[in-house]
């Protein structure tokens, strides 16, 4: 028993030097990689400097969390205070900056396909200087989420503080007010440039902003591709909206491979079925069957038209087509599957049988290793950024562990759809300045055309100062270079420059 207490004693001191130890490990300092630069955009020779590299996320203590990676690209400029800042991240939840840096507003953008026709294939890839890039109007903070890219939570940090539509938009807000900051640029003009669930992120940050004891206003919002009301883009049975909002996409579709809407332009086209969506189909979908037989063959003619999908098939599906069996069905002919994120592509599968796509997104694994081997060439080569971390273009981890839910664990709340919406419209009605671009691609199957038109017509929002464009590409459309060019020409003329 004796020589029993001095070995219990020594193993729990030492246990308290390791948790000591462990504790007072000191976080590093945040690494910057900061280089100089020379380019030529939109005829301008531009000297900037391209800062790349870590921001420190801080809880209520000041203790540092999380660890938020982003690349500004910042033009040498006496007094770049009322210079408009554009703030811009992709969206997941779960991606990296990497589709817009690399696709369309970065210095330096790699080249795919534009009338996707191909598939990216393996390296080498294609990357030019880009010179439409808008530094000779703004400068550009491109912003990779926590588990995204290089960035990671640290020291007492967890990813459940980060990985939540709530929790997400605190931490880009945090970073927003750090990086104006620490820049000096409060009195600058500030943009968020968001995609897909990126635009979900930038009307939750932009509320976010208005809070926290540090009000921040933001001038204006550009969402490509937006996803603020996820019930219109969310194709499953027993979700009217949906057959709804997707409908003109599916038909745009059809019309571009050549199986309905011939001899009409892709507009005219576009505007005749969105009247029918509008005026008898969504009527006859609420009515269900309490419609007569004969009125359920006249829909399933029209949807036949406008589809260019058997009519035997639409009746076969109760006139309710969703998108993944459209993506499979309308070229099965010819053994094609349509894209997911653009509806151009096409990908050739081994079933034949499935009622719809079984190797993936077609133009999703048409583009990516071509952004990804870009973009980490760019960063060590151009940028001269040295890190034993892989930077991660996308996070499967993250969408399973995501919170969507708006209020406290716990609480009461029954499931329903993401909506952030009218949050966005209540942001707008308390900032008169705010003002929001919507960028929509014909093609897009994932986040539609029409779900945005039915969304913004519906949440209290002042429609004044809303644009609405539109591109013959699909979700991602500057992969479409005149769908690039007329991309980057409608937001200099909405930042007014």
């Amino acid at each position: 028993m004796k020589r029993f207490i001095p070995l219990v004693a020594l193993l729990f001191l030492q246990s308290i030097w390791l948790f000591a130890q462990e504790k007072e490990a000191p976080i590093p300092d945040p690494v910057v990689f900061t280089s100089s630069h020379q380019g030529s955009f939109h005829g301008k020779n531009i000297a900037y400097k391209a800062v790349s590299g870590e921001t420190h996320l801080k809880n209520e203590s000041g203790e540092p969390v999380a660890t938020l990676w982003s690349t500004a690209y910042i033009k040498d400029e006496a007094d770049p205070s009322k210079r408009p800042v554009l703030f811009i991240f992709n969206g997941g939840p779960g991606s990296a900056s990497v589709w817009l840096h690399m696709g369309v507003f970065g210095p330096k953008v790699v080249q795919v396909d534009s009338d996707a026709k191909q598939d990216d294939g393996a390296a080498p890839f294609a990357v030019k200087n880009n010179e439409l890039c808008l530094l000779d109007i703004a400068d550009l903070v491109f912003v990779d989420p926590i588990g995204t890219g290089y960035s990671r939570v640290i020291g007492k940090g967890k990813e459940e503080d980060f990985w939540g539509l709530t929790e997400d938009a605190r931490s880009i807000a945090q970073f927003m007010r750090t990086w104006i900051s620490q820049n000096q640029r409060w009195p600058s003009p500030k943009y968020i440039i968001g995609e897909s669930f990126g635009t979900t992120r930038a009307a939750a940050v932009t509320a976010a902003l208005e809070g926290g004891g540090q009000a921040m206003a933001v001038n204006g919002l550009v969402l490509i591709s937006q996803a603020l009301d996820y019930q219109g883009s969310t194709s499953v049975h027993d979700n009217i909206a949906s057959y709804f909002t997707y409908l003109p996409t599916m038909a745009a579709t059809a019309w571009y491979h050549e199986r309905a809407g011939q001899g009409k332009s892709l507009a005219a086209f576009v505007e005749e079925v969105r009247q029918f969506a509008y005026n008898e189909y969504l009527p006859a979908l609420y009515k269900g069957n309490q419609l007569p037989q004969t009125e359920k063959e006249k829909i399933a003619e029209r949807l036949a038209y406008f589809l260019g999908l058997e009519k035997s098939y639409i009746l076969l599906s109760d006139n309710r087509i969703l998108t993944g069996r459209f993506k499979k069905e309308l070229l099965r002919a010819e053994g094609k599957t349509i894209g997911t994120l653009d509806g151009r592509y096409l990908g050739t599968e081994g079933d034949q049988t499935a009622d719809r796509p079984t190797l993936g997104d077609p133009s999703n694994y048409g583009i990516d290793a071509a952004y990804t081997a870009a973009l980490n060439d760019y960063l060590s080569r151009e940028l001269k950024i040295k890190s034993d971390r892989p930077y991660l273009t996308s996070n499967g981890k993250i969408g399973g562990k995501w919170n969507w839910r708006p209020v406290p664990q716990g609480a009461y709340w029954e499931p329903s759809y993401v909506n952030v919406a009218r949050s966005l419209g209540e942001s707008m009605r308390r900032n008169k300045d705010l003002k929001v671009m919507v960028a929509n691609g014909y093609y897009d199957l994932i986040t539609p055309f029409l779900d945005a038109e039915y969304t913004f017509a519906r949440h209290d929002i002042p429609m004044e100062r809303i644009q609405m464009q539109y591109y013959e590409g699909g979700h991602m459309m500057y992969n479409h270079r005149p769908d690039f060019e007329k991309l980057v020409k409608d937001i200099r003329e909405f930042l007014g420059k």
